[in-house]
C-alpha cells in the first residue's frame, strides 16, 4: 500500500529520534568502559611500583643484614676514615702545616672536609665489592634468573652505600666537633655537605659496579681499585690547597671532581654561605656531567655482562 507523503516524512524523524535516544544510553557506558580503564590501568601501575619496591627494599635489606653480620666490618668501616685521616694524620701535620698557606684556623680544620670527601671516595670505589663475590660464587646469575627487575639490584646497592657513606660523613663531621672544627653554615650547611657527597657517591659506586662486572676476579678489582684511589686522593685538594701543590700536580687536580667537591664542602665547614654558594652551584653542575657518564658506562658494563 502506498504511504503518504506526511507518513514518508515522520519515518526519518522517528529513526533521527531513535538514534539519539539510543546514542544517550551509549555514551554513558562508553564513559563508563574509559573510566574502568583508566581505575584499573591506575591499580596496575601501583601494583607494579609496588612490587618494584619492594624487590628494592628487600635486597637493600640483604646488604644491610650482610654487613651486620659482620661486626668486626662494619665498626671498621664507620670508624676508620676517622681515625686514620682525621685524628693521627691531622694531629701528625697540625704543626708543620702553615695556616696562612691552608686559609684555615689549624689543620684539622682544612682536614676535615677532605676526609669527608675522602671517606666517599673510598666507600664509592669499593661498593661493587659484595656484588663482585656474588658474581664469583654465582648467587647474582640465579638472582637474575628470578622474576626480578634487574635494576632493583643496582638501586638497592645505590641505596646501601649512599647510607653508610652519609653514616660516616655524619660521623666524621661529629668528632671534628670535638676537635673544635664547627661548621660555619650550620645544620644546613651539614645536610648540604651530605648532599655534595651523595651526588659524588652515586658516579663513584657507578664506577665500581662497572668494574664488578667487567673484571673476571676480586684480585684485578682491587688492583685497579688501588690504581684509581691514590691518584685521586693526592691529585686533589683533600690534604693541601692547590696553591701549595707543583704546578703539574695543580694543573691535573682541576680535573679530578673530588677537587671540586672538596672545594665546595671546606667554605660550607670554614667560611660561610657567601663563599659557599658559587662552590656549591658549581660542583653541581660538574656531578651532574660526572654522574651521568659514569651511570651510562655502568649501565653498558651491566648490559653486557648480564646479556
Amino acid at each position: 500500500m502506498a504511504l503518504s507523503i506526511s507518513e514518508c516524512s515522520k519515518r526519518p524523524a522517528a529513526a533521527s529520534e531513535g538514534a539519539r535516544r539510543t546514542l544517550r544510553y551509549v555514551e554513558p557506558m562508553s564513559d563508563a568502559r574509559t573510566s574502568l580503564t583508566a581505575f584499573f590501568s591506575i591499580l596496575l601501575v601501583r601494583s607494579h611500583v609496588a612490587h618494584y619496591w619492594q624487590e628494592i627494599s628487600a635486597l637493600t635489606m640483604r646488604w644491610v643484614r650482610r654487613l651486620s653480620r659482620e661486626k668486626f666490618s662494619m665498626l671498621f668501616t664507620l670508624v676508620q676514615p676517622m681515625l686514620f685521616w682525621l685524628i693521627f694524620f691531622g694531629n701528625l701535620f697540625q704543626r708543620a702545616a702553615d695556616t696562612q698557606v691552608m686559609q684555615a684556623p689549624n689543620y684539622i680544620s682544612f682536614l676535615a672536609a677532605g676526609v669527608v670527601v675522602m671517606t666517599v671516595l673510598n666507600n664509592g670505589l669499593a661498593g661493587g665489592v659484595d656484588l663482585l663475590f656474588d658474581k664469583e660464587n654465582g648467587f647474582l646469575e640465579r638472582l637474575m634468573s628470578t622474576p626480578i627487575h634487574r635494576t632493583s639490584v643496582i638501586i638497592s646497592r645505590f641505596i646501601f652505600v649512599m647510607a653508610i657513606t652519609s653514616m660516616q660523613v655524619l660521623v666524621i663531621l661529629g668528632v671534628a666537633y670535638l676537635f673544635g672544627v664547627q661548621p660555619a653554615t650550620g645544620i644546613l650547611g651539614v645536610a648540604m655537605i651530605v648532599l655534595i657527597g651523595m651526588m659524588f657517591g652515586i658516579g663513584l659506586t657507578a664506577i665500581s659496579m662497572a668494574m664488578a662486572f667487567s673484571v673476571k676476579s676480586h684480585g684485578d678489582f682491587f688492583s685497579v681499585l688501588g690504581f684509581l684511589s691514590l691518584p685521586m686522593i693526592f691529585l686533589s685538594s683533600a690534604l693541601v690547597p692547590l696553591t701549595a701543590m707543583p704546578g703539574w700536580m695543580s694543573f691535573l687536580a682541576q680535573f679530578n671532581p673530588m677537587t671540586w667537591a672538596i672545594d665546595a664542602v671546606r667554605p660550607l665547614i670554614l667560611s660561610g654561605w657567601t663563599e659557599a654558594l658559587p662552590h656549591v652551584g658549581m660542583v653541581v653542575l660538574v656531578m651532574l656531567v660526572f654522574d651521568a657518564l659514569c651511570l651510562y658506562g655502568g649501565a653498558k658494563a651491566f648490559r653486557r655482562a648480564m646479556g
